[in-house]
């Protein structure tokens, strides 16, 4: 019986993946670390958007705040207490009621949050944001 005796410097056949798998765990750990940071981090500016597909037309109540916070419903000032009695009565007398709200940017959202609420109690289920289109400057 002969002994197979190997050297010290002949060459390996396999691949070590030990150091592989340790940056490939560090990686994923730096990864989770940071995500939630650039979560938080992003920027939105309301009401600025970019263009998105026209809406079908539908007869609208157009209800609008301007920005000292005053609710206009059709171009008609109504006071804070009629708005939701107003919706009311307009929404008992058509089917399928659809709200366009056009707030001024300047507009507390406080104040936006309120009159939502009122269209919520008033029963209306749609309520939808008007904003302008966002154009960027050109660039020189």
């Amino acid at each position: 019986m002969a002994l197979n005796m190997q050297s010290e410097y002949t060459v390996m056949s396999e691949i070590n993946v030990t150091p592989l798998v340790d940056v490939m765990l560090v990686l994923l750990v730096i990864f989770m670390v940071t995500a939630p940071f650039l979560m938080q981090s992003v920027q939105v500016n309301l009401p600025k958007t970019a263009a998105v597909a026209k809406l079908p037309n539908v007869k609208a109540l157009d209800l609008m705040i301007n920005a000292a916070g005053e609710v206009f419903v059709d171009q008609a000032k109504v006071a804070g207490q009629d708005l939701e009695s107003q919706l009311k009565d307009y929404a008992a007398k058509h089917e399928n009621v659809s709200i366009r709200l056009k707030a001024d940017e300047r507009v507390p959202y406080g104040r936006i949050a309120q009159v939502m609420a009122a269209v919520n109690r008033a029963g209306i289920a749609k309520l939808t944001f008007v904003t302008t289109e966002f154009s960027e400057p050109h660039a020189k």
